[in-house]
């Protein structure tokens, strides 16, 4: 059972960066563009670490629902590449850097996108169980210690973006709200 876990996880790892990549390459027009930057700056103005976290976590917790948890982190996948996008077209300068070293190259991306494939591998574990008429009992204490994993992860995820943002700002390295 562990095997196929590790398994289900890694290739849901891949769907997440591949389906993220796809929302990078989207074509955004630059009012959608604006549109998505002035809701970002009002999004990002006060929030702080915990605000980061609570962010993250409504996004992660409906993943671990059995089926829709695929679908919901595969639009949240393709969403935060869309964004990305958006950004890029507004702050060209970012289009030097390559989409998925965000995920794979800070720490808090490697934390988030760890934590999202977790729910969404645990929601095609669930439906596949559902679907087999298999007892769900089994399932109840790992996907409660993933649901765990995921909200520490996503907590010092959370802390750890907001002060590498604070010192990139404090530093120059961005003027953009949020990076």
């Amino acid at each position: 059972m562990n095997k196929i876990r590790i398994i289900t996880f890694f290739v849901f790892l891949g769907i997440f960066a591949a389906t993220f990549q796809i929302g990078t390459m989207s074509t955004v027009s630059e009012e959608e563009a604006r549109t998505f930057m002035e809701e970002f700056e009002k999004l990002v103005l006060d929030i702080d670490a915990f605000g980061i976290f609570t962010h993250n976590t409504t996004l992660a917790l409906p993943m671990f629902i059995p089926g829709f948890g695929v679908a919901w982190g595969l639009f949240s996948a393709w969403s935060t590449g869309f964004a990305f996008a958006a950004i890029v077209l507004m702050a060209p300068e970012l289009s030097e850097i390559p989409p998925l070293s965000i995920l794979f190259l800070t720490p808090f991306g490697l934390m988030e996108i760890a934590a999202y494939s977790l729910g969404i591998s645990r929601s095609f574990i669930l439906i596949k169980a559902i679907t087999k008429k298999i007892n769900l009992i089994p399932f109840i204490k790992p996907t409660l210690i993933e649901i765990g994993i995921v909200v520490g992860l996503l907590l010092a995820g959370g802390y750890i973006e907001f002060y590498m943002i604070e010192f990139a700002q404090e530093e120059g390295l961005t003027d953009m709200p949020g990076l």
